[in-house]
């Protein structure tokens, strides 16, 4: 949507206190550290969210500065489709392009899914994560969250199939799946697939390195294996049916709604499943993922259940029911 009207461009880092601690095979952290773009125009203001990947080598200075450096596009006028071109996917694009879309519904006074031809989005469930620990950390946090539905159990060590094993006696009734992310080898894959397929986990997300995971094509993969680091855009898409039957898109990855409502066409049109996936972080990152979230399989858009407190206006949650963000926070 261009506009002869300059548009202002304000940006920020903002620190978010998690509950406790959020521990993958990659690391441990206590906050979550986004980055908030606000574009106005008209006396309407859009938003968005994003998390920088420090998995790809992103930083929240970095990406504060690459969507610091588009205010005099974006001043005069610069749509969407411009900023595909002008930033390669990732966070700093997924702020600016959830901005944009947030601030065209706005200014016209509709739902953003009205603008993007989509049907509202309806309530859905969310997976809750269990955080890397010990077998018996694991089980405690899982017996906590037994009466949820879904369970996203985070697992990468030498104990894997005890851990996993522990989780399934401590919520017996949950559907379970798992992210290894890329931790796990090819010597080990298939003793790991065993043990999760032996508790009934559902689908396994990531299980090796993103540069080393042509195994995945050589065996019989006993329940669904997702790729998460091994897709990140549309052009990513190209190969993966071999190793994989799903994919998690994160707008992070992806570089925003423009490019993963695209993904996500061309996925199913493929025959791959869809997951979508977030970072930790407010539900102003995970309200348009909610569009998204219509066609997944499986939907993870946990963040804010994770953090000691959510933004105003933020999404309800009902259990692990997640219903549709209202227009005060976006879309």
């Amino acid at each position: 949507m261009t506009s002869s009207k300059l548009s202002r461009l304000i940006a920020r880092i903002e620190r978010w206190p998690i509950a406790g601690a959020f521990t993958i095979s990659r690391g441990s952290k206590t906050e979550a550290v986004v980055v908030v773009a606000e574009i106005s125009r008209g006396g309407y203001v859009g938003r968005g969210e994003c998390v920088p990947y420090a998995r790809y080598g992103e930083t929240p200075d970095a990406t504060l500065a690459m969507i610091e450096a588009l205010a005099g596009p974006l001043g005069r006028g610069m749509d969407r489709q411009a900023l595909q071109a002008a930033l390669p996917a990732g966070a700093a694009r997924n702020a600016l392009d959830c901005a944009l879309l947030d601030l065209e519904a706005k200014s016209s006074g509709g739902r953003v899914w009205d603008l993007l031809g989509r049907a509202a989005p309806r309530p859905c469930t969310t997976a809750y994560t269990i955080s890397l620990g010990t077998p018996e950390a694991m089980a405690a946090a899982a017996a906590k969250a037994a009466g949820r539905p879904l369970l996203k159990v985070k697992l990468g060590g030498t104990e894997d199939g005890a851990r996993i094993a522990a989780v399934r006696r401590a919520a017996p009734e949950s559907e379970l799946i798992v992210d290894a992310n890329e931790a796990w080898t090819a010597d080990n894959l298939e003793q790991n697939l065993a043990e999760c397929a032996e508790v009934g986990v559902t689908l396994v997300e990531q299980p090796l390195p993103a540069d080393n995971d042509a195994a995945l094509a050589r065996i019989r993969r006993p329940m669904a294996v997702c790729a998460d680091e091994s897709v990140h855009d549309l052009a990513s898409l190209e190969g993966l049916r071999e190793r994989y039957d799903a994919i998690n898109i994160k707008l992070d990855k992806a570089g925003g709604l423009t490019e993963a409502i695209a993904m996500a066409d061309a996925a199913r049109a493929q025959g791959l499943e869809i997951m979508v996936g977030c970072m930790v972080a407010t539900s102003l990152a995970m309200a348009p993922a909610m569009l998204l979230a219509q066609q997944a399989r499986f939907v993870d858009l946990d963040g804010p259940l994770l953090l000691a407190g959510d933004r105003d206006d933020g999404l309800r949650y009902d259990g692990s029911t997640v219903y549709p963000p209202d227009p005060e926070l976006w879309g």
